[in-house]
């Protein structure tokens, strides 16, 4: 997610819920301009092993301007020298790009500065600006603001960031990360940072849960971007315009067709573990009421610490009516489903599993998967989803970022369920780490006539 600020004092940012791309050029100078990228809470989970990595790779190859130059921001004692320690740890080059590696790092941490924000982030602010202002000189300048910052923080961070530390003499893009906010009221003001294993545990047995932070901002655009029409052309707005139609057609869900879950705790906090009902699993059967997918259930699945790390679309075809190849089926043909898979972890993948004839003189079905693996067939590493998202907020491409309609239509197809699993006071059903999560996630998928895969 990206916001850019203008810098006018009558356009304070009122951090909405959703986030359109704002540009604010104001005459610049006819010359390169210079791109200055500030990390803001430099020295956490997200910003080590995501961030830095991720424009450390753009860097490399060759997608930021020779001119940039990275800060890192935030409340600890430290000098340039540690920030490019700390940076270096987490840093490799890509194994299809190995040539020149330690000279473009060395390149890289050398335009990588550090600065303190004290405890009064007006004043950080303020010196953030003027640090910046001695590198880009008198030349254009633009900015991206990364904040990888808890939600509490974010206003205290945003609003010292709009008064003191944007640029007159070129664009300003922030970044915000998910979930955004806690209802569909709060997310006019609130985001969340990712974190580490225990802090994330820590955070679902919390208030948000997997709900709001999982299927609010990622499930529920997945499908949007695969159920929506073509647009009219590939500019972000009109993609942006079909999502949206996609999440305001979904069906309000019966909560009948809802699994909730809970790992269970392995920090040893008994109370914290009895006292809370937070979901760390959601699983549920969804439908858009719209003309091309009328009647096609869609059931979605998401959670902590399950068996596979999976993230995939699988479409299941239906069984042709009168199979007169019912008999040549080794064992059951309602086992096995013609699908096709879209898989993005852990590995990215085309499948197709097709029920075909096993060679030979007889005439036996039998299923196959015909597989499409990306790294076998494309000799190059694949990008980083941070790396993705840097470039398109360098380059002003926002139709991967949700617009403020698409946040509200999300939430419009959240708050409900949050409001009867409140009201019901719905218990969410335990499992252990490693597991496939609760067992009536089957259930309701056998209600609706769809197969969960058994090895998620």
């Amino acid at each position: 997610m990206h916001l850019g600020l203008n810098h006018s004092e009558a356009d304070r940012p009122v951090l909405e819920e959703g986030v359109v791309l704002f540009d604010n050029f104001d005459d610049q100078p006819e010359s390169v301009p210079s791109l200055c990228i500030a990390v803001i809470g430099a020295t956490g989970e997200l910003a080590r092993s995501k961030v830095f990595p991720a424009l450390f790779a753009l860097y490399y190859s060759g997608f930021l301007p020779q001119n940039v130059a990275i800060f890192g921001y935030s409340r600890k004692t430290l000098a340039d020298e540690d920030l490019r320690s700390m940076i270096e740890a987490n840093l490799t080059c890509r194994v299809d790009h190995h040539e020149n590696c330690e000279e473009k790092l060395n390149e890289f941490l050398k335009r990588t500065y550090y600065v303190d924000a004290g405890h009064d982030n007006k004043d950080g602010m303020a010196k953030l600006n003027s640090k910046m202002a001695q590198i880009e000189g008198t030349c254009a300048a633009n900015r991206i603001f990364y904040l990888a910052v808890p939600q509490e923080a974010l206003l205290d961070v945003a609003l010292p960031l709009s008064d003191s530390a944007q640029t007159k003499h070129g664009w300003n893009r922030i970044i915000i990360e998910k979930p955004f906010g806690f209802t569909s009221l709060s997310s006019q003001r609130v985001v969340f940072s990712e974190e580490t294993s225990a802090e994330t545990q820590g955070r679902y047995f919390g208030n948000y849960g997997i709900i709001r932070d999982i299927v609010h901002s990622h499930i529920l655009q997945t499908i949007a971007l695969f159920a929506m029409e073509p647009p009219v052309s590939l500019d972000g707005e009109d993609i942006r315009d079909e999502k949206v139609k996609v999440l305001r057609s979904m069906r309000k869900v019966d909560i009948e067709d809802v699994v909730l879950g809970q790992i269970k705790d392995t920090s040893g906090d008994v109370d914290r573990y009895t006292k809370s009902m937070t979901p760390t699993y959601f699983a549920a059967a969804m439908y858009i009421d719209n003309a091309r997918w009328d009647g096609v259930p869609f059931l979605i699945k998401t959670g902590m610490g399950l068996m596979e790390n999976r993230a995939e679309i699988r479409i299941q075809f239906h069984h042709v009516p009168g199979n007169i190849y019912r008999e040549r089926f080794g064992h059951d043909i309602d086992l096995d489903t013609n699908e096709l898979v879209l898989r993005d972890l852990p590995e990215e993948a085309i499948l197709l599993k097709v029920n075909n004839k096993v060679p030979g003189l007889g005439l036996q079905l039998d299923a196959s998967e015909l597989n499409l693996l990306y790294r076998d067939r494309y000799d190059v590493e694949v990008p980083d989803s941070y790396e993705h998202l840097l470039l398109d907020v360098v380059d002003g491409d926002s139709h991967l970022f949700m617009r403020s309609d698409e946040l509200a239509a999300a939430w419009s197809v959240l708050a409900p369920i949050l409001h009867e699993i409140d009201q019901k006071s719905v218990a969410p059903e335990l499992y252990e780490a490693g597991d496939k999560g609760p067992i009536n996630a089957y259930y309701v998928a056998a209600k609706h006539g769809v197969r969960w895969d058994d090895g998620c």
